[in-house]
């Protein structure tokens, strides 16, 4: 018997990394020193303070059975305790908070939630791959917002038709954002506020990024009193505290699509592990805490060195506001495939193709600086002596 992938998969845009990704694991098994400069995963380790509540956490019994599906209440009581310290907007932490493994689960399953076949998704491109398959497995259209350097990596709202705003029932935004790095300010989310309740869009922000800043702290979109109408916000202590493979994270927001998301939830998760939970809460209470604050120290002086090394050789990068990203241009000549396969093949460097996140980003490349300095200075050196 042939087992047939459903179409729902057969939909999916090509992975463009995946040609990459070969070249890389040949270098390898050849014995090359390759730098991966690719994959947006934290090198570091997770605060000690962290590791050390989830020792003890991990030994109560009361945390070995399914979690309560809101996730524990301590934690989604200090989520709602920092939002107001660090945004100053107040939620209910027992209707307006939600606990998600992580993130990306959160924003794959909010399509699910509130979007119904034939409806139109808003999503920015290029962007995070997520926001276009999770609508695709809902049965949506895709209409695709162009992220150009010219607006600041930020969607042209004017430019969306009228037959497609009165189709479109979700719209998702990321800022700080991946892959560009680019960071919105409060004139950006009060027009896309006034944008969903102007046309009964709910506004999906993916705010996986917000604390890992360099010159100013990044804005919520609930810093907008309206937002509450009409949006959710999703964030993750993956990139804060270290902790991508522990897959914490938490939404917030609207109350009726807080509510539409846990009942996806309660039907295909049984929540996060209640032992992950207490050291969230324990990583929440303790995010200013100098064992944190040091790593931002550390990623700026991979930032500094990364684009002044790479103004240096003649390479066009903007030094990123936030993030651990940073989003260049190719060189003449070069597509983003030609010029990444290049810098592999010949540097043995890894760099991710910007088309990869869409038609978009052709043109462009994205580095992430979860490596040492020293590796970073040696990627600058490889990538020095190509012949561009």
């Amino acid at each position: 018997m042939k087992i047939e992938f459903a179409d729902r998969l057969k939909q999916l845009p090509p992975y463009l990394f995946v040609e990459i990704d070969k070249k890389k694991r040949q270098l390898i098994d050849a014995g090359h020193d390759v730098i991966n400069l690719g994959i947006g995963d934290p090198d570091l380790p997770t605060p000690k303070f962290i590791i050390d509540k989830m020792a003890e956490a991990i030994y109560d019994p009361a945390n070995h059975q399914y979690p309560l599906q809101w996730g524990v209440p301590q934690f989604r009581q200090q989520v709602a305790e920092w939002f107001k310290m660090r945004f100053g907007a107040e939620f209910d932490p027992q209707a307006e908070v939600l606990t998600t493994i992580g993130s990306k689960e959160a924003i794959g399953h909010m399509p699910l939630a509130v979007v119904n076949p034939g409806d139109i998704v808003l999503v920015p491109e290029p962007g995070y791959p997520v926001y276009q398959s999770a609508s695709i497995f809902a049965g949506a259209e895709v209409f695709h917002m162009p992220l150009l350097e010219k607006n600041c990596y930020l969607p042209d709202l004017d430019a969306i038709p009228e037959d497609i705003r009165r189709r479109a029932r979700l719209m998702f935004i990321n800022y700080p954002n991946n892959p560009t790095a680019a960071v919105a300010d409060r004139d950006f989310f009060e027009r896309v506020v006034k944008f969903g309740l102007d046309n009964d869009i709910i506004i999906a922000h993916d705010a996986a990024y917000t604390e890992v800043y360099f010159e100013h702290r990044p804005l919520s979109i609930f810093c907008v009193e309206q937002a509450r109408e009409v949006a959710i916000e999703f964030h993750s202590l993956s990139k804060t505290f270290n902790m991508t493979g522990w897959r914490i994270g938490f939404a917030v927001g609207n109350a009726n699509a807080i509510a539409a998301l846990a009942k996806v939830k309660e039907n295909v998760d049984s929540g996060q592990f209640n032992a992950i939970q207490w050291t969230g809460v324990e990583a929440l209470a303790h995010i200013d805490s100098v064992e944190v604050r040091a790593l931002l120290d550390i990623y700026r002086e991979r930032r500094d060195v990364l684009v002044e090394g790479l103004q240096s050789i003649g390479l066009d990068v903007k030094k990123p506001e936030a993030t651990f990203y940073v989003w260049g241009k190719c060189p003449v000549g070069y597509d983003s495939m030609s010029f990444c396969s290049k810098v592999l093949e010949e540097a043995h460097v890894v760099l991710i193709p910007g088309v990869g996140f869409g038609k978009s980003g052709d043109g462009y490349f994205r580095i992430a600086i979860t490596v040492d300095t020293d590796r970073l200075k040696e990627a600058i050196n490889r990538i020095s002596k190509l012949k561009l």
